[in-house]
């Protein structure tokens, strides 16, 4: 071996190991989001439908509880809630409720699962379903999913989550239709 050889090989050992691992901003939020247990929210949402002439906007309460619990209460413009409960998605308007497991809707359960996998810090879940992309810092970050399968991308374009450290702040859900959805979200930790 020559003496440019081991020269060269610490060099570039030294140079690996200065560069940190692509995927380590991300990381570093799955950790901390992983972390929290339990987080109550108020939010509001509005959804731009080309149907509609004027954009739907409703308001209410967000309840998670770590690892796969979440619940949307909504109270304006009328009472509902949605409730996520160990892979079990219930739904409740008025005196109607109606119950669905997510494993028995594949089209459904990735799109459902993508809060709930963010919010638990579950990157593995989510990289199951979606490609990922993240920007900023852990200060103010954004965290874009877009399907990886033909038939949830059919439906859905992307969803992008914006927050800042442990903080979910923002949800835009944007269809492939053109709807779009964007909640916003204030914990009230």
């Amino acid at each position: 071996m020559t003496r440019a050889g081991p020269a060269l090989g610490i060099a570039l050992t030294l140079t690996l190991a200065a560069t940190p691992a692509l995927g380590a901003p991300l990381d570093e939020l799955m950790t901390l989001l992983a972390a929290r247990r339990h987080g109550v929210a108020d939010f509001e949402q509005t959804q731009y439908l080309a149907a509609l002439k004027q954009p739907l906007r409703s308001s209410g309460v967000l309840t998670y509880d770590a690892p796969d619990r979440l619940e949307q209460r909504t109270l304006s413009p009328r009472p509902q809630s949605m409730l996520l409960d160990h892979g079990v998605l219930t739904l409740t308007r008025g005196s109607r409720q109606r119950t669905l497991r997510l494993e028995d809707d594949p089209q459904l359960a990735p799109f459902i699962d993508s809060v709930r996998a963010t919010l638990a810090g579950d990157r593995a879940a989510l990289e199951q379903h979606f490609e990922l992309t993240f920007e900023g810092d852990l200060d103010h970050w954004q965290l874009t999913l877009r399907p990886l399968a033909p038939k949830l991308a059919a439906l859905v374009q992307h969803i992008r989550i914006g927050g800042q450290r442990a903080a979910i702040l923002e949800v835009e859900v944007r269809q492939s239709d053109g709807d779009r959805s964007l909640m916003s979200i204030r914990p009230r930790e």
